[in-house]
């Protein structure tokens, strides 16, 4: 029997992947995006539609007569999760990503507080699906997220919703790599970089194809539950570093800092972190019989780096990733950096 998937945010990181393991696993997919396009990876039976998400009628249309599964990138708050709901009557579950942003620590830390005074999250290396998370809100990207899970889980006898909450993506397309930190490092021929915490901070990271196959899995398994969505190893950011300097030939030294960055701008990096980030994925495992189809980190580094290198290509990075330097700010004040390291005698 035939089974239909429409996937909402086709063209985004994650649905590209998601798309594609979909269609090779039998299912007839719709991939509908904004644009309409399609990805040059995916079998051709991929069907496309375009509609914007914040139009109802365009997205029941993509729908149609039904589907078995409805999977969502590009769900944000309560609003989206009451769109998905209005839809149960043609849809036998949904699939829905969400962040590992959603938790927060047994003193009401999450990453919403981590620029306050001792508010940094101290969670439990292997966090699972039984730590608690934050009220939801509109305030952000996280207590939106936190939101639209609520709405989803109590509508579970409606619309069975899967939830995976994903840790830092990683992979192609993404319009906030982290790895860009290094990237640029060694395109730009600099010698030394500096990494606080003594290199070891740990964010746990997820690579788009395991995601992926966790959509896969779900998809044929449906239920309401949430579910972590991370690779097997979580490696420092040191090793991360080192993956990089691999991939691209090159040997940088690494100045170690005890404690936090020195400053916004110097040693900053998008993992720097002062405890362990680190999630358990027995749920997963347990529940799905999932397996990870990318068993490291680095095993699939080199498309990363290579779809970053072409993005940079010929252009000033905030041009490339503007969404990087949003959230982040200046990676690259290689000025304030020289006088920090000159002050070390390094």
């Amino acid at each position: 029997m035939t089974r239909r998937a429409v996937v909402i945010g086709a063209t985004g990181q994650i649905g590209r992947a998601a798309v594609g393991a979909l269609a090779r696993d039998g299912w007839e997919v719709t991939a509908v995006s904004r644009g309409g396009g399609r990805d040059e990876s995916w079998p051709a039976q991929v069907r496309t539609a375009r509609a914007d998400r914040a139009d109802d009628s365009a997205l029941a249309a993509a729908v149609g007569d039904g589907c078995e599964v409805l999977v969502d990138m590009v769900a944000y708050g309560p609003a989206h999760a009451r769109q998905l709901v209005s839809l149960a009557d043609r849809v036998g579950s949904a699939v829905v990503i969400s962040s590992v942003s959603v938790y927060e620590d047994d003193k009401g830390h999450g990453f919403d507080t981590q620029g306050e005074p001792g508010g940094f999250p101290e969670f439990p290396v292997g966090v699972t699906e039984d730590q608690r998370t934050i009220a939801p809100g509109e305030d952000s990207y996280s207590t939106r997220k936190a939101g639209l899970e609520r709405e989803l889980l109590a509508a579970g006898d409606r619309l069975p919703t899967t939830l995976l909450r994903a840790g830092a993506i990683h992979g192609p397309h993404c319009q906030t790599p982290r790895e860009l930190y290094f990237v640029k490092r060694n395109l730009d021929g600099r010698p030394r970089r500096l990494l606080p915490y003594g290199g070891m901070s740990r964010f746990h990271p997820a690579n788009v194809h395991n995601i992926a196959e966790l959509v896969r899995l779900a998809a044929a398994k449906p239920g309401s539950r949430a579910l972590n969505a991370v690779d097997p190893d979580a490696p420092t950011v040191a090793e991360i570093a080192a993956a990089i300097d691999s991939v691209m030939g090159v040997e940088t030294q690494s100045v170690l800092i005890d404690g936090p960055p020195p400053s916004p701008t110097v040693g900053d990096t998008p993992w720097s972190v002062p405890v362990p980030v680190v999630f358990d994925m027995s749920a997963a495992e347990r529940e799905l019989g999932y397996r990870p189809v990318v068993a490291r980190y680095a095993d699939r580094l080199p498309e990363t780096v290579a779809w970053i290198e072409r993005q940079l290509a010929g252009r000033d990075w905030r041009e490339a990733y503007p969404r990087m330097f949003q959230t982040y700010g200046d990676l690259f004040d290689y000025a304030a950096e020289d006088a920090y390291l000159d002050s070390l005698g390094a």
